[in-house]
């Protein structure tokens, strides 16, 4: 098989596309890399513009490598192989968006650390226990969250699933897109 796309290659693809030196772009794609990328590396602690980074639909397992992207508010590593949320800390300041659905994540201790995040995305994963879902009360601003597909509310009424995430989450605003009126 061919060796897998590196960021660094990825990168170089991009700023041939979009005629643009990365390390001053706001908004980065990287999906859909063929072949696939298996690991983010440091070289994308050089996107220091970077607010929007997508790395969705690779075969990424870790997060590592951002702690330089000190200005990344949406981070989006949809459909990859992760199986947990470490290394997200280093972006706890600043990021307001972390899309992650359709991955094997069950356990997401880090979330608490994140002091910016509004928005997780996190449907089709892998987390089966109340623990883990109350994780997400911790972040002070979180307010959006999609959770559909996860063994945890797969197995219940929905009506009952929405009930107790409301009664575990009281600052949450919206739940699998829908508005949610207390």
């Amino acid at each position: 098989m061919a060796k897998p796309t590196t960021i660094k290659d990825a990168l170089a693809r991009w700023e041939e596309r979009n005629k643009q030196e990365a390390i001053t772009a706001q908004d980065i794609g990287l999906q859909f890399q063929y072949p696939p990328i298996e690991k983010m590396d440091p070289t994308l602690s050089t996107l220091v513009e970077c607010q929007k980074l997508s790395l969705s639909s690779n075969m990424i397992e870790k997060i590592t490598g951002i702690s330089g992207m000190k200005n990344l508010r949406v981070l989006s590593l949809a459909r990859n192989y992760l199986k947990n949320l470490n290394g997200i800390e280093t972006l706890a300041e600043t990021l307001e968006e972390l899309w992650v659905s359709y991955n094997n994540i069950d356990k997401i201790k880090p979330i608490e650390a994140m002091k910016a995040l509004k928005v997780f995305y996190i449907s089709h994963n892998l987390i089966k226990d109340w623990s883990e879902f109350g994780r997400m009360g911790v972040p002070p601003n979180l307010s959006d969250i999609t959770f559909v597909g996860n063994p945890l509310n797969e197995n219940m009424d929905p009506a009952a699933f929405t009930a107790e995430a409301i009664r575990r989450l009281p600052n949450l605003k919206k739940l699998d897109g829908e508005p949610l009126i207390r």
